[in-house]
């Protein structure tokens, strides 16, 4: 780890204007936002992220969860995880954000990690955790070495030939499926992004992961009031029962009305170079009886662009039975 200045942001506005002095938004930067700090003192432990500056965030005034005058949700972006999967809100109205949330990283990592940073989360590919080796991600131009190397992990959706780099996250996957907002605050005011705007795919620049320029701060999520009469799942495929990273892993929002799937939503994580909203498996799954047949026919639809290495052609197969097995989960009869 390098040296750097740590310094506490008074207010939001301090924030930003402290963090518009960055290079850039991402790898690099002069300047990075402090909250939980599970992931970013792990990345600078390892000398993959070298900011001079540190703004800690932890005690600005987002960390609410409150119910919006539309039937919906405000998330602060510094809620930390526990605190949202157990909010009785998550709970009982967005059960797949909750489920997601706690099939995360451990109990003492749920207690820190925050809202924002795990929107920010980045890869666990292990090129890109390792200084010594060539990372597009890390240092553009370099090359990719999980292509002809360990790609076990890697991403089969939203790939290129500059990086195959999976996102690691739960939370954003139930998010995706939900159809989340990001609420950012930059030095050209406030904005909202879709989540799945929010988050860009690597083409031949995959050391920029979102839309957030220097000087932007996450501030909180909003969620749409769930569809009436909706359930969810979050269903996650693992090497492991317990911290660790999904291979595989589906959120399904659905809702059945007369024998028919009337409103369905699916987000698959472990497969995408982001977490991966599947409108082809919707669209298969527009009006149709909720039965095995309907669900082979959307899981097929999901992974037809996949694009598997030398390693992980299994994740085909696997990513196909747990968006299926989602699905049922959904669907089941009360």
């Amino acid at each position: 780890m390098e040296l750097f200045q740590l310094s506490r942001a008074a207010n939001v506005r301090d924030a930003i204007e402290a963090g518009a002095s960055s290079r850039t938004a991402q790898q690099g930067a002069d300047v990075r936002f402090l909250a939980g700090g599970t992931t970013l003192l792990d990345l600078m432990k390892l000398n993959v992220e070298r900011p001079g500056r540190v703004i800690d965030i932890s005690r600005l005034p987002l960390n609410q969860v409150e119910a919006t005058a539309d039937g919906g949700v405000k998330i602060g972006a510094t809620v930390r995880n526990a605190d949202l999967a157990h909010h009785p809100l998550i709970r009982e109205r967005y059960t797949v954000l909750s489920q997601a949330l706690l099939a995360g990283a451990s109990a003492q990592l749920r207690n820190m990690a925050t809202t924002g940073g795990n929107l920010l989360q980045r890869t666990r590919c292990v090129y890109f955790r390792d200084t010594a080796m060539p990372c597009n991600k890390r240092e553009p131009g370099t090359g990719c070495s999980a292509i002809d190397g360990f790609n076990r992990t890697q991403a089969i959706l939203g790939t290129s030939d500059a990086c195959i780099a999976s996102n690691p996250s739960d939370m954003n996957v139930a998010l995706m499926a939900l159809e989340a907002t990001i609420h950012i605050q930059g030095r050209n005011g406030e904005r909202a992004v879709a989540i799945d705007d929010f988050f860009l795919l690597p083409g031949n620049t995959p050391e920029r992961e979102t839309v957030l320029e220097p000087g932007d701060l996450i501030t909180h999520v909003t969620l749409a009031p769930p569809a009436a009469g909706s359930r969810s799942v979050y269903l996650k495929l693992r090497d492991r029962a317990s911290y660790e990273f999904a291979l595989a892993s589906a959120a399904v929002v659905a809702t059945v009305a007369d024998g028919t799937l009337s409103h369905v939503r699916i987000a698959l994580g472990g497969v995408g170079t982001k977490p991966w909203r599947s409108r082809e498996a919707e669209a298969a799954l527009a009006s149709a009886t909720p039965d095995a047949d309907a669900f082979a026919r959307a899981a097929a639809a999901a992974l037809a662009g996949a694009k598997p290495q030398s390693e992980n052609g299994f994740k085909v197969e696997l990513a196909r039975r747990c968006l299926v097995h989602a699905l049922k989960a959904a669907t089941a009869p009360a």
